[in-house]
């Protein structure tokens, strides 16, 4: 099955246009990905294909493509010194910040299949566990309703948990049987799981204290990093966090976000 460049250019558009996904160079990861799904749904041609999208942007398969074509490797405990310092510098800032309201808002924006929100959640349940009244519940968004149903399922197998601390395992996983276990109920309903294009305007209630942005702007252009972060910038509340990936860097200047260390950033 052939992919023409007149195809291979609306595929590229599209994603760009429609997620902010920069796919201009990836040629050989678009014909790898679709070939298949292709082949085992029928279709005769990757034009059939753009044109059953293009009659219905928000249909199954303009889904489907969007779950193909991104890349949701993650694992639990991802870029570990992120959760240290939410730990030791942010969550104490928190509680002085918002000792009145109790009020805790955190957003993990690409949570892929859940392992980052739930780590995130057993952080806040051991720091403010013992203190009655505080509003723990967090934002996990993904623009792949696929991974956030695995993500809002919680089930995960063996290895995959494997990293997890001991204690962590005995309180907050079930064993379903010898190869997979499921986050418990009480830690599921702690996260809010949400299908969201980063690229759209931001109309969640209330500005967050903590934003995870970690290893999506990759795909981003420097222009449409520009603006997720403005976007971003203005609904995080003065003195707020943001983690981005190891591997990525901001336009500290452009985006006004200060420099904290390598990979963090904070509204000032």
């Amino acid at each position: 099955m052939k992919l023409t460049e007149k195809e291979f250019n609306w595929i590229v558009e599209y994603m760009h246009n429609r997620y902010g996904i920069e796919l201009g160079h990836k040629r050989v990861l678009i014909e790898g990905r679709l070939e298949n799904y292709l082949l085992k749904n029928g279709y005769t041609s990757y034009g059939e294909f753009i044109n059953r999208i293009a009659s219905s942007p928000d249909g199954e398969e303009a889904g489907d493509m969007i779950n193909i074509l991104t890349t949701n490797h993650t694992f639990f405990m991802r870029e570990f010194m992120h959760f240290e310092y939410l730990s030791r510098y942010v969550l104490p800032w928190i509680r002085e910040k918002k000792a009145g309201t109790k009020d805790v808002r955190i957003w993990s924006a690409a949570a892929s299949t859940g392992e980052e929100p739930y780590t995130i959640a057993m952080i806040l349940n051991d720091y403010f566990g013992m203190e009655p009244g505080w509003d723990t519940q967090l934002l996990a968004t993904d623009i792949s309703m696929e991974v956030l149903q695995k993500a809002s399922d919680g089930i995960y197998l063996t290895e995959q948990i494997e990293s997890i601390p001991d204690r962590w395992k005995r309180q907050y996983f079930r064993k379903i049987n010898d190869e997979q276990f499921q986050v418990s109920r009480e830690l599921r309903k702690q996260i809010v799981f949400k299908r969201f294009n980063l690229m759209d305007d931001i109309m969640f209630k209330g500005r967050f204290q903590v934003v995870f942005l970690r290893n999506v702007m990759i795909y981003f252009e420097d222009q449409t990093k520009l603006n997720l972060l403005k976007k971003i910038y203005d609904h995080m509340e003065d003195g707020g966090y943001l983690f981005i990936g190891t591997t990525e860097s901001i336009d500290k200047i452009r985006s006004g976000f200060k420099y904290i260390q390598p990979s963090i950033y904070r509204k000032i």
